[in-house]
């Protein structure tokens, strides 16, 4: 898959993250419970357009729009609830061959069913909602002809390029 560049916006950063991939409705799920709601999880990126995110700081107005331009969440494939530990997985992103983000869900501020029970207090999850969970450190820039490589190791992986 590709991530493109050509929109004219600058600052383009990669996020790398698990995502959780909801299987059933999800409505003021306690938390203790929100987790059989789940169906599987995927690799993603999540990335941001720094110039849109500080003109939209700059007019305080939400800057949703930051991460919403065409191909900015590459996603990989669908991995099944039982297959990840979602305590204690690892996830990588690396940029040309080098590793630049690598962290682990047992390190997250918010671990995923407080991170789920929050958002379906005030938005329902649907199936095949993607949510996203946060990042390890080391953000960075994205330039055109990069080769993003994410995974989840031993489990699952992606590549994709930047144009």
């Amino acid at each position: 898959a590709v991530v493109s560049t050509q929109s004219g916006h600058y600052g383009r950063d990669y996020e790398v993250e698990l995502g959780v991939i909801i299987g059933d409705k999800a409505s003021q799920v306690p938390q203790n419970k929100i987790m059989s709601h789940v169906a599987g999880y995927a690799i993603a990126i999540d990335i941001t357009c720094r110039d849109i995110q500080e003109q939209c700081k700059s007019e305080r107005i939400p800057w949703t729009m930051a991460k919403c331009l065409d191909t900015f969440c590459p996603v990989g494939s669908f991995v099944p609830s039982h297959e990840i530990d979602p305590y204690n997985t690892e996830i990588i992103l690396k940029q040309n061959n080098v590793i630049k983000q690598q962290g682990n869900t047992k390190d997250m501020i918010f671990n995923i069913p407080s991170l789920l029970e929050y958002i379906n207090r005030h938005i329902t999850l649907l199936p095949g909602d993607l949510v996203l969970t946060g990042t390890p450190e080391g953000v960075g820039p994205l330039k055109r002809g990069d080769e993003l490589h994410v995974a989840i190791p031993k489990v699952t992986q992606a590549t994709f390029y930047v144009e």
